[in-house]
């Protein structure tokens, strides 16, 4: 059966006084709870020109309010920390959450961040690779010896065992390419594909991490994707709300440095690409056009889809409509 996440916006434009927000992201999370979702997600960056609230304080402030949902990252920047201080620290979300903390880990893309915190762009693989060894053996309670190219680790063992046994589950977020999918693959118990890949890519590259878990002997694992979602009984109003938010947030994180090129990044490159990848991807819609999107994403094999529903200036009550359309009018479709 499929289920569904809410990535609650934690990054916001630098006008807004984030102490403000609290409140809203709370009612948000009581929202998605009351209209069936699973499971609740935030972001991670550091510096620019976007203040965000920092994941882990974020979910366990969200947790109270989150009833029996997942809380999980998407994407924690796993190369720029410590993983002895990352499995500490998500051991900690797991006891308050009382086991249901999800680490979502990424690599990272913007160089600002990579340099202020004194980390080479080009460690990024090796460290995410090392980090994730190191942190697999701490939770499971075992002492630990690793003697790696950038961690050493010399027979420690972590005082605070995660809630879950072996810990929380860890999902990789990866980009939507054959090395990215086998990344996925090989690293993690799921793989959290990017928003703006295409049906059509989406397939391809499902393909890809299918065949590197089947190659490694690995058993089949859940299948996630994000979508934007915004919903209204009038598509057209939808699609023009959904263009107008989403595209601000977008020429934000373009002047990030992200890799220009290729497929992956073409919803930063100019608006009109931004709203064909809208147009062939994202959930502008109305309930009945969503529900077939998701039944599309069903017959792929996807397991959890994660939405998204606010991005920079959207206000607080259209967030809530669409939520109150997805309990009414999407999700029992799928149920």
């Amino acid at each position: 059966m499929l289920q569904f996440g809410l990535a609650i916006m934690n990054d916001f434009p630098a006008e807004v006084v984030p102490a403000e927000r609290i409140a809203p992201m709370r009612e948000q999370v009581r929202a998605a709870s009351d209209a069936g979702i699973s499971s609740v997600w935030v972001l991670q960056h550091y510096l620019g020109g976007m203040p965000t609230l920092q994941p882990l304080p974020t979910l366990a402030a969200l947790a109270a309010d989150a009833s029996e949902m997942t809380l999980g990252t998407n994407m924690f920047i796993l190369p720029l920390r410590h993983p002895v201080e990352v499995a500490e620290e998500f051991a900690t979300l797991d006891h308050i959450t009382g086991g249901r903390a999800v680490a979502g880990f990424g690599m990272g893309y913007r160089e600002n961040e990579f340099e202020s915190f004194g980390v080479a762009m080009g460690d990024r693989v090796g460290r995410f690779e090392e980090s994730i060894a190191v942190i697999r053996g701490l939770w499971s309670g075992e002492s630990v010896t690793h003697d790696g190219e950038h961690f050493r680790v010399k027979d420690q063992h972590i005082s605070l065992r995660p809630v879950q046994p072996g810990g929380p589950p860890i999902w990789i977020g990866a980009g939507p390419h054959k090395t990215g999918a086998q990344r996925a693959a090989r690293l993690g118990d799921a793989w959290i594909v990017p928003p703006h890949v295409t049906p059509e890519r989406l397939a391809v590259v499902l393909g890809h991490y299918r065949a590197e878990r089947e190659r490694l002997g690995r058993a089949s694992s859940d299948l996630v994707v994000r979508r934007e979602l915004v919903l209204d009984h009038d598509p057209e109003r939808a699609r023009a709300v959904g263009l107008q938010a989403r595209g601000e947030l977008t020429s934000q994180y373009a002047q990030y440095n992200a890799p220009q090129q290729g497929e992956a990044y073409q919803h930063l490159q100019t608006a009109e690409k931004a709203a064909e990848v809208a147009d062939a991807s994202y959930l502008f819609t109305d309930p009945p056009t969503a529900v077939a999107a998701l039944k599309d994403l069903e017959a792929q094999g996807l397991t959890h889809v994660i939405l998204r529903a606010q991005w920079y200036g959207l206000p607080q009550e259209q967030v809530l409509a669409t939520l109150e359309l997805f309990k009414n009018e999407v999700l029992p479709a799928f149920r």
